[in-house]
């Protein structure tokens, strides 16, 4: 199912992103948004090697676990997904490293939460990243239009997280604890949780495609 699944989970070009481009993201960004990115985390069973241990610990979750970056489309289709990463690995390492930056084109824009604190390294792709404004501890207020724009980023990213929840309601092995072996391919094999996230990601694709033909999934058949 993985080999065959594979070429699902693509890039689009941005010709058909811009044809079918929601009225939300259009009136607020023209046709600039790329993608939306926002990482899906899941437990792991404790592995007995101590380094794979560390390296798979959340701080965050109290547990040990494996994220994915994961890209959708302002159409809601899922076009980029990272490889696993131990848990201990932050947003901005994991955006740095699983070739995501490569996908981008000058001009483009990226939706993130604001633990993506990689606008460097987006601005060095040619693009732009926006995410909701937040004020520290002791700073003023936002003023009305810092939150209005907030406001906008955070509706506008609902499409990743709704993608997310979606992955989480239909495929409940998500909701377990997986066996640490699953985190390690042997032998150089793609590990099973990311065959296993491909595949239900594209199943997740097909559905949506079948239903509401959405033409960003359906460019592939």
């Amino acid at each position: 199912m993985y080999v065959r699944y594979e070429p699902l989970v693509f890039w689009p070009t941005r010709e058909s992103l811009y044809e079918s481009m929601p009225t939300a993201f259009r009136d607020k960004f023209g046709k600039k948004v790329a993608v939306i990115i926002d990482c899906f985390e899941v437990f792991i069973e404790r592995p007995s090697n101590l380094l794979a241990s560390a390296q798979v610990y959340s701080n965050y979750k109290r547990h040990c676990t494996v994220k994915w970056l994961i890209g959708v489309s302002p159409q809601g289709a899922i076009i980029f997904i990272s490889k696993g990463f131990g848990g201990r690995a932050s947003d901005k390492h994991i955006t740095e490293t699983c070739g995501f930056l490569d996908k981008l084109l000058p001009g483009d824009i990226v939706l993130a939460d604001r633990g993506f604190t990689v606008h460097e390294l987006v601005r060095m792709q040619g693009g732009e990243i926006h995410m909701p404004a937040f004020k520290t501890r002791g700073e003023l207020p936002m003023d009305p239009a810092e939150t209005e724009y907030s406001r906008t980023i955070s509706n506008l990213r609902i499409h990743v997280e709704r993608v997310i929840g979606t992955l989480k309601n239909w495929f409940k092995i998500w909701s377990s604890t997986l066996p640490a072996h699953f985190f390690h391919g042997e032998d150089g094999e793609v590990p099973r949780v990311d065959q296993m996230m491909l595949v239900c990601s594209a199943l997740m694709l097909v559905c949506s495609a079948l239903s509401n033909v959405n033409p960003i999934v359906m460019s592939v058949f």
